[in-house]
């Protein structure tokens, strides 16, 4: 076990929790990271104005009781799950960053096995893992497209989101470097930030389960919107002009802009949604500019 610091301010790990009335899950997250073998670390609580006793939990059972571990608690309103990351981003000072799902759970290890990995190969700045999948309360197996993985990943990222938030630790200078989450996507902002780093780094992989996920909720965001790929293709329109990419990365983002926008285009066409149409047909025809030949 890492001994504690006792300045709060020199915590190796920052630990983000962004939440919105999920006080039924939201104590189970809190206890998994207090219950950490590894020590060396604050946890960061941002409310984005939930309804439902969030604050009073928070005021009265966390910040009352919690002695060992410095804990900070911080409110936005209905600003999104970018904002409330990005506002503990700015607020801690954690040399490392991870973070936390309110609806998720870390096992045990979860900091310490990262911590081992990053010794073995201390060039790494993006630490993610391996996750149990729990679906409206039972073990299921995850399919073979979201199997996880380290190294040179930017193709993986492309078609659907392959790093879990919950599972990461990520060096705060990434932040300095690439960029805070995109406020400006209610969903696939997480998709936007592994894209952006991944283009430039490859990432750390611990092969043994770091997190509990759990899922089929209503109130996952996945589930509340429907056309996630029009996140999803604004964010691979950056990386048209990329110099950083290889032919075959480079190949695979047109050929799948290109597929996304066509069924997107379909969807906007069929329910007169002409605002987004005009943005992907834009996108689309840009991706095909000659200076983007490979």
């Amino acid at each position: 076990m890492v001994p504690l610091k006792k300045d709060p301010e020199l915590a190796k790990i920052s630990v983000i929790i962004p939440t919105y009335n999920r006080l039924a899950t939201l104590p189970r997250a809190v206890s998994s990271v207090l219950d950490q073998s590894f020590r060396d670390l604050d946890i960061w609580i941002v409310d984005d104005g939930s309804t439902d006793g969030t604050a009073d939990w928070v005021q009265n059972e966390l910040l009352q009781n919690q002695q060992d571990i410095a804990c900070h608690y911080l409110r936005s309103q209905n600003k999104g799950v970018s904002h409330a990351r990005n506002l503990a981003l700015k607020a801690s000072a954690g040399e490392w960053v991870a973070f936390l799902d309110s609806d998720d759970e870390w096992l045990p290890n979860k900091l310490a096995d990262q911590i081992r990995l990053l010794e073995a190969q201390p060039g790494l700045r993006l630490i993610h893992g391996e996750e149990i999948w729990i679906r409206n309360g039972v073990r299921v197996n995850p399919m073979k497209k979201h199997q996880k993985s380290g190294g040179r990943i930017f193709d993986r990222c492309v078609e659907l989101c392959c790093i879990s938030p919950s599972t990461t630790l990520v060096h705060r200078s990434l932040f300095s470097e690439i960029g805070y989450f995109r406020e400006d996507f209610p969903v696939c902002e997480d998709y936007d930030m592994w894209l952006r780093i991944c283009e430039k780094y490859e990432v750390g992989f611990v092969e043994t389960p770091l997190i509990k996920k759990y899922g089929g909720h209503e109130d996952q965001l996945s589930q509340k919107y429907v056309a996630m790929d029009y996140y999803r293709v604004k964010s691979l329109s950056q990386f048209v002009d990329s110099k950083l990419l290889s032919k075959e990365e480079k190949s695979l983002l047109l050929d799948t802009l290109s597929k996304k926008c066509e069924i997107l285009l379909r969807g906007f066409r069929r329910h007169n949604n002409m605002d987004q149409f005009h943005e992907v047909e834009e996108i689309a025809r840009q991706s095909l500019r000659p200076s983007t030949s490979l």
